[in-house]
């Protein structure tokens, strides 16, 4: 039987929100449209805006318990659907597919360069985002995502270049259990089928960041054990925080979804522990409040039993 912990973290108020999907982007150089999902507080100006990268085959529709966590909490969260879902279903042969990571990053450049016409998209919203206060995040394949917008060079397994596919209009990134560096740790799997994994350069990130690591998130993709989603932390430079959630695997309770079926590690309190952080430090780093962030890094020290906090 599990022990129930609070995490002892408040938020702000929740204020009423409303989503939109799908908002349609032309994206002919990508071979389709691109959809995306839009959540939003009703109320509100100069809104902060979050761009979500979905891991590996999810879709707009995942992560509900974040996003609707951080729209309630004053952000505009913006989601799209890439080329790698499982709803698109690409050909194994597709000749997308060896620059999937790409086509993420083409992505999220499109929605930062359609602002306004997403903007225009939900109604009501008109005038009240904040372009200046944009900041990339994502789950597992998508930190990658959300890590390249700020600087991190992966290795084009075709080209062989590490080129700068940063984008200044991003300020921070906020990254949840996302692989670390490559090389000899990588398992065979992750280097034959990943192999945009292959070589990760995390130095020229300079931009603030947060990255959420369970303690047990032992993947398939690296020989290192769970220690290895934490690299984007400990080798990027700079203002960079990093929870680590004690017990927490791949889907760090349950964060992918509400009653999600590949959640290993189903844990209210880990889902809220994370909510409650990454909300804090939302707010934080767009400087909406200060307060919630601080009393994070207060209460969450080494002997709580639901998470640390460190900040370099």
């Amino acid at each position: 039987m599990s022990t129930h912990h609070t995490t002892g973290l408040t938020g702000p108020a929740p204020t009423a929100t409303v989503s939109v999907k799908p908002l349609v982007l032309s994206a002919p150089q990508r071979g389709q449209d691109l959809h995306l999902r839009v959540t939003a507080p009703l109320t509100g100006a100069r809104l902060p805006v979050v761009l979500f990268a979905h891991g590996f085959g999810s879709h707009l529709d995942g992560y509900a318990p974040l996003v609707d966590h951080w729209a309630a909490g004053g952000c505009v969260v913006i989601q799209a659907t890439h080329l790698d879902s499982q709803r698109l279903a690409l050909a194994a042969d597709d000749p997308r597919r060896p620059q999937i990571w790409r086509h993420r990053v083409q992505d999220m450049w499109r929605i930062l360069d359609e602002l306004t016409t997403v903007e225009a998209g939900v109604p009501g919203l008109r005038g009240r985002m904040d372009p200046r206060r944009v900041v990339a995040a994502g789950h597992s394949f998508g930190g990658q995502t959300a890590g390249i917008l700020v600087g991190l060079r992966v290795t084009d397994p075709q080209s062989g270049a590490a080129e700068d596919l940063s984008d200044d209009r991003v300020m921070a990134s906020l990254q949840l259990a996302t692989a670390g560096k490559g090389g000899a740790e990588l398992t065979p799997f992750a280097h034959d089928h990943l192999p945009w994994l292959r070589e990760q350069g995390f130095s020229d990130i300079t931009a603030p960041g947060l990255v959420v690591a369970g303690d047990k998130d032992d993947l398939p993709l690296s020989t290192r054990g769970p220690a290895w989603t934490t690299d984007p932390y400990t080798l990027s430079r700079g203002n960079k925080s990093l929870l680590t959630v004690r017990g927490g695997e791949h889907f760090l309770g349950g964060i992918s979804g509400y009653q999600a079926a590949e959640t290993t590690d189903e844990n209210p309190d880990r889902v809220a522990l994370v909510q409650q952080v990454t909300l804090a430090y939302l707010r934080h780093i767009t400087g909406i409040d200060h307060t919630d962030w601080n009393t994070a890094r207060a209460t969450l020290t080494v002997d709580h039993p639901l998470g640390h906090l460190a900040s370099k």
